[in-house]
């Protein structure tokens, strides 16, 4: 555990140390950074949570059911 620590303090330091004169300079350089972190998890995440195999099989299954049901009682408009 105190490795994992220190690792993450290090990665912490570096990076600190990477962005701070960039931000102080005013470069675009982070903004693009933190631009294409954020995509990244969000895609992922929609990938994940949205999309996923367990997921399409739900909705497969709904879907199937449901024209299960369409074909037994008909589709019909609003109640």
């Amino acid at each position: 555990m105190a490795t994992i620590q220190s690792r993450l303090n290090s990665m912490l330091h570096n990076t600190a140390e990477y962005y701070r004169p960039l931000f102080r300079s005013g470069s675009v350089k982070p903004l693009w950074h933190i631009m294409v972190a954020t995509s990244l998890i969000m895609y992922t995440q929609n990938y994940v949570f949205n999309k996923g195999t367990h997921i399409q099989a739900a909705r497969q299954e709904k879907k199937v059911a449901l024209e299960e049901y369409y074909e037994k009682h008909g589709k019909s408009g609003h109640h």
